[in-house]
């Protein structure tokens, strides 16, 4: 071993044990997500552009906590702790906006109704994420 290679420390695993369905949760999510959204821009724009550009946003905050996922080490998990917690404010934040003002959104985003249309997934999953990912944080540290 180098001498960098005994300073540097190792890289924290996070797609271990529930880390991985949680990857594989989010990489569906991603698909969703993104394939929807692209398919509503490029055709009917014009018709809600707020709820096709916020399912964008979603597909792409989704593929950076995937991203991250993978990835592993602290910063990745540190960095998706972040998005997941932006993902739960969105998520919570457009929710109540479809609920409260319904005529804003003429069609549905990933994150209407606290996303009632992927069965709830869009609101469970970051909260499982951040338990996930603060949980391994408190293991890594005892390590």
């Amino acid at each position: 071993m180098t001498a960098t290679e005994e300073t540097k420390p190792a890289r924290t695993r996070l797609i271990s044990g529930p880390g991985m369905l949680l990857v594989w949760l989010y990489g569906v999510m991603v698909v969703g997500a993104v394939s929807r959204s692209a398919v509503q821009i490029s055709t009917e724009f014009n018709k809600a552009p707020l709820a096709y550009s916020l399912s964008a946003v979603a597909g792409v905050v989704y593929g950076f906590i995937t991203y991250s996922l993978v990835r592993g080490g602290e910063t990745a998990r540190r960095a998706a702790l972040v998005c997941c917690a932006a993902e739960l404010v969105g998520v919570l934040t457009v929710g109540t906006w479809t609920l409260v003002e319904p005529s804003a959104f003429p069609d549905a985003t990933v994150w209407s109704d606290y996303g009632m249309g992927y069965l709830f997934i869009p609101v469970l999953l970051p909260l499982s994420a951040m338990y996930w990912l603060r949980k391994r944080a408190r293991s890594a540290g005892s390590r």
